[in-house]
């Protein structure tokens, strides 16, 4: 089954230097490779997110690397330790890339696979409550 790209996303990417760009492109095939029925959208005016019975993860480009932020409470495990900011964020964590950086795409593609199987049995607020 093939994902369907919402055009608001590609102008996002489009409009990013070449280096982010790069990573978007990465993050956003992974996100669809972990489920091709993932949905993308812009949320907050202009920041894609990626969607599947909830959010899943949204990207954020900033001066010196891009923000993924992953929305899964806190309750994904982290095993290869990519989680650079929200450790304590009861919503959603952080994956910064920067310039130069590989994108750590096993853990990520784990950890969304994880995200999407919880958000189809509820969401990470109904099964962080049980």
């Amino acid at each position: 089954m093939a994902w369907v790209a919402d055009p608001r996303v590609d102008a996002y990417i489009a409009h990013l230097p070449p280096w982010q760009q790069e990573i978007c492109r990465t993050v956003r095939e992974l996100v669809h490779r972990a489920d091709p029925e993932v949905e993308e959208t812009i949320k907050r005016t202009v920041q894609p997110y990626f969607v599947l019975n909830g959010n899943i993860c949204a990207l954020l480009a900033a001066k010196d690397h891009v923000n993924v932020f992953l929305y899964d409470g806190g309750i994904v495990p982290d095993p290869q330790h990519i989680v650079t900011a929200g450790h304590g964020n009861a919503t959603a964590r952080t994956v910064a890339i920067g310039e130069g950086a590989s994108v750590p795409s096993a853990a990520l593609l784990a950890m969304f696979k994880q995200i999407i199987a919880n958000n189809r049995a509820g969401g990470w607020r109904k099964l962080k409550r049980s």
